[in-house]
């Protein structure tokens, strides 16, 4: 049997980066004294700004900058293996940004890079968003190898679409690094993350911002930590922190033979 502690982070990201970094790295270095082997950030854990174009003014090249030389440094110095929320990388058209879920192993190694590929569009009353205003789209769903399993990639808004992870396979955790709205959030968090899970048969980390930002936006948290027969391992509601559990090899042997849904599927 092996079992990996395995740490998601909620924040409450302000406009400025330093003041973020300093908090992202407070709550990794917590999560690694937890014994966590594995820690995720949320989205856009390095600003939520007054305006969403703010996170474009922070925009980095690939491979180097202050944000990711920050995540690369922070997996190194704690020996964790880091899913860095998402990280604001250029591209070509230069008033939008890639929103990048990074992954650096316990050496600060960069192996993996997701961009978001479904952009959330959101009106309900005074709240209105479009993300396609700002982010450019990613074309390819990300799966990884790593010690603790096949690891799942996705960004927020990706979790109301199946097919995404559907079309990577079998895979024994999946990401879902959010920055969920109110009124989404309480509607619908809980119940996509765990649909995902029992679908999948698969852990769900899915760490979130939760509380009152600077620009006056709230966002949901209730960041989560979900096993594969959908049931939740530990939450924390709102307010900055670090929710821990256990990936578990045996629970998902346990749950796959007992209901063997993946080998019975008719369609792909």
């Amino acid at each position: 049997m092996s079992k990996t502690r395995v740490a998601a982070v909620q924040m409450v990201s302000a406009p400025e980066l330093s003041a973020n970094l300093q908090a992202a790295g407070r709550l990794i270095a917590a999560a690694a004294t937890a014994g966590a082997r594995l820690v995720a950030l949320p989205e856009n854990f390095y600003c939520i700004g007054r305006q969403e174009t703010d996170k474009v003014a922070l925009a980095e090249p690939d491979g180097r900058g202050p944000i990711q030389d920050f995540l690369a440094r922070s997996a190194r110095e704690h020996g964790v293996w880091l899913v860095g929320g998402t990280a604001p990388l250029a591209c070509a058209d230069r008033s939008r940004i890639r929103s990048a879920c990074l992954v650096f192993d316990d050496a600060g190694r960069r192996v993996a890079r997701y961009d978001k590929m479904h952009l959330f569009r959101f009106t309900a009353g005074d709240e209105r968003y479009d993300e396609a205003r700002t982010l450019e789209a990613g074309e390819r769903p990300v799966a990884l190898e790593s010690p603790f399993g096949r690891l799942a990639l996705s960004v927020c808004y990706d979790v109301r679409f199946p097919e995404l992870y559907r079309a990577l396979g079998a895979f024994d955790a999946m990401l879902v690094p959010s920055a969920f709205t109110v009124p989404t959030g309480s509607a619908h968090w809980k119940t996509l993350l765990r649909s995902r899970a029992i679908e999948n048969q698969a852990y769900v980390i899915a760490p979130a911002q939760g509380g009152r930002h600077a620009g006056g936006r709230r966002t949901y948290g209730h960041s989560m930590i979900i096993d594969p027969w959908g049931e939740v391992l530990a939450v924390q509601a709102e307010g900055e922190g670090v929710v821990l559990a256990e990936l578990d090899t045996a629970r998902l042997a346990e749950v796959r033979a007992a209901l063997p849904a993946n080998a019975n599927r008719r369609m792909n």
